[in-house]
This record gives C-alpha cells, structure tokens and sequence, in this order.
C-alpha cells in the first residue's frame, strides 16, 4: 500500500472522529486529521534534524527537527509516535515518547488543518533513519539549529510546534 492509500482518521474542530478517508485524499481536500510530532535527542542532548527526501507527499526536501507523521485510523497519538520515531529514526526498543502538548495546526492553505501532538524521546540507539524518508541528518546542539532555523527553509507545521515547544518549556521553567 502507498502512503496515499493510508487510511486516517479525520476529526473535528474538537478532535473527535468523524469519518475516515484515504490519506492521498484527506490531504488534497484538506481534511483535518492527526499528526504527531517527535522531538529526538541523543546521549549528548543534540536534537535530530533532517531534511526530508523530494518524494515524500508534504513538504518535500525540506529541513525538520521533529520525526513523526500521520495517526493512522483507529490509532492512537501514543502508539503512532512510538511507530513514527522508530520508523523514522530507523531503531528499534526506543523508550516509550513522553507526550507533552497538542494543538490544532492550520496550515492557512488547500491543506488544511491536523491536530498535532508533540512528543520527545530519548535516543541513545545508533540510527539508521529511512532512506526514503530522510535524505540528510545529523544530531545538532540547540544553538546550532537557532543558527540554521534562517538559513535553511523548515516545514512550517514543525516550525510552529517548535516555536510552541520553546514557550511550553519556557513557561514550564516560569511556573518552578
């Protein structure tokens, strides 16, 4: 099956299941459905950054600091971010994601909008990310992907959940 042929759950305004549709076709009607979006360090607490591969459906040959991807139907945002990351990641036996927020991304155009669910995990396993999916990566310090995040063109859904992990763990930091 092809990754148009995935069928996804698609939501409301309120992430409540509503229907179910092929992802080829949520994504050219702009169905709204659900992502998960996770944040990958390694022993040295570098972020994972990639930039994805020309073929992929959305955002192709752009740079991300998350792994991730779509919920398949019936699944739930834990299960498909363990899946994703591992997938991703190209592991196996990673420790469970931690889940840490979710919101409601629109993209502002024909795409539409999916509820998106930010993760992060720990990855202390040698990587072999997908070639079909990533066709670059590299664990970089946080500094470094502040320097890069001008320089090199970043999907926006994961640019927005980035810009929101930086406020949820700034105000996580106010509230100790």
């Amino acid at each position: 099956m092809s990754a148009a042929d995935e069928i996804l759950d698609i939501v409301d305004e309120n992430d409540q299941v509503i229907g179910q549709s092929p992802r080829g076709e949520a994504y050219a009607r702009g169905l709204r459905h659900r992502c998960v979006f996770i944040q990958a360090r390694d022993a040295a607490d570098r972020l994972f950054v990639h930039r994805r591969t020309p073929t992929k459906l959305v955002f192709p040959s752009l740079y991300d600091m998350f792994v991730g991807g779509v919920v398949g139907a019936g699944e739930s945002y834990d299960e498909a971010a363990l899946r994703e990351a591992e997938e991703e990641l190209g592991v196996t036996g990673l420790p469970r994601p931690s889940f840490l927020f979710k919101f409601l991304y629109d993209s502002g155009a024909a795409a539409g909008s999916w509820w998106s669910a930010v993760y992060e995990v720990r990855c202390d396993l040698p990587v072999r990310p997908q070639a079909e999916e990533v066709a670059w990566h590299d664990f970089l310090p946080d500094d470094e992907v502040e320097r890069r995040l001008g320089e090199w063109e970043w999907v926006p859904d994961g640019l927005a959940a980035y810009e929101r992990l930086k406020a949820h763990r700034a105000a996580g930091q106010r509230a100790r």
